[in-house]
């Protein structure tokens, strides 16, 4: 199935008489393998409101995340979240859709300052399971009481309705950005660092620790930017360099190793435990978010149970034969069951992705 506007994917939902596989671009398989006939969102595409002066753009689900980052370019703007590509890690083709990207909650390096998907999309319109068209939210921010949708919908992956059109705040992009690097670094030491540059004055907005180096990105007026970056050298040591930051964004260090790939999100005052643990395994590890989010390469294993008494939770993002999701306690699995039951009673949607 490939609805081409709102109405008939309504109607497709409504008339389907089995379990739907919820189909975007195809580039994020994260979650449990689903069965079922392969509902296509790619129909819906297309940009519906771009205000640049109001920092708000509304796009449909199905529309290629690589059209809207070039529309918000033209006006020197980006969605502030830095959305990852994992077509690398998972050895997909296709184009990401940004239905995709909100129903993985899928956050970059950025999260550190500008938050998370979920904390740019201002509004939604999906279709549950019984066919019928909700929405909730709007074009311009404001407190609302009730039910938040915009965030139960941005992660939730298929399995409570499908998106068909989403709208965001968006921010103005940089005149410059610097990188500060410090070379050699355990893990230990790259987490203070972090830390420390992420405690610091000078508005850091990316703290990551890959193949030894450690890398604190600021980003502004070229005038402050220079600036900021000399005073971090002054702080942490280490010089200013060119560097990549999809490097750290989609995981590039792992896209073309075998392997399971782990995602850990910890207190960065925890991550080096973490690391150590995984490293004793013979695991390879990148450090994000100030040291919060872990990336493991594993050679097999269940790296869940490194944790420990380590607070937190991890997904399997690439991998087989252990559980993809983190166990959840008895009243959170309770919450989410009576959440599929009120959005999706038949039990069709994406069903046993998460």
């Amino acid at each position: 199935m490939n609805p081409t506007s709102e109405t008939e994917l309504a109607e497709a939902i409504a008339s389907a008489k089995g379990p739907l596989r919820i189909v975007g671009g195809d580039t994020r398989k994260i979650g449990n393998p689903v069965e079922g006939e392969a509902l296509h969102t790619s129909g819906l595409s297309g940009i519906t409101l771009y205000e640049p002066g109001a920092l708000t753009l509304v796009a449909q689900a199905g529309t290629p995340l690589a059209e809207i980052e070039a529309a918000l370019a033209s006006e020197n703007q980006r969605l502030p979240f830095e959305p990852n590509d994992m077509r690398a890690l998972f050895g997909t083709k296709g184009q990401s859709t940004i239905g995709g990207v909100v129903a993985t909650n899928a956050s970059g390096p950025r999260r550190i300052q500008a938050g998370a998907c979920r904390d740019s999309v201002i509004g939604v319109r999906f279709v549950d399971g019984q066919g019928q068209i909700l929405k909730n939210g709007g074009r311009v921010m404001k407190n609302v009481t009730g039910y938040d949708l915009v965030k139960l919908m941005t992660g939730s992956h298929g399995t409570l309705g499908v998106l068909s059109e989403i709208s965001f705040k968006v921010l103005p992009a940089p005149e410059a950005t610097a990188t500060v690097m410090i070379d050699g670094q355990s893990d230990e030491e790259a987490v203070a660092t972090m830390s420390d540059a992420l405690g610091s004055p000078f508005d850091v907005n990316g703290a990551a620790h890959v193949a030894g180096q450690t890398v604190i990105r600021v980003e502004g007026l070229a005038g402050s930017v220079k600036y900021r970056a000399a005073e971090l050298v002054k702080k942490l040591g280490g010089e200013v360099v060119d560097f990549d930051w999809t490097t750290v964004r989609d995981v590039l260090p792992f896209a073309n190793q075998t392997g399971d790939v782990w995602r850990f999100s910890v207190k960065p005052s925890d991550g080096p435990k973490l690391g150590a643990a995984l490293r004793e395994t013979g695991a390879e590890v990148i450090y994000d978010w100030g040291g919060g989010l872990v990336w493991a390469l594993s050679t097999g294993g269940d790296m869940r149970g490194l944790m420990g008494d380590i607070a937190g939770h991890a997904t399997l993002i690439r991998g087989t034969g252990y559980p993809v999701f983190h166990p959840e306690s008895t009243g959170i699995r309770l919450l989410n069951e009576g959440l599929r039951m009120k959005f999706d009673p038949r039990n069709i949607l994406n069903v046993g992705r998460m």
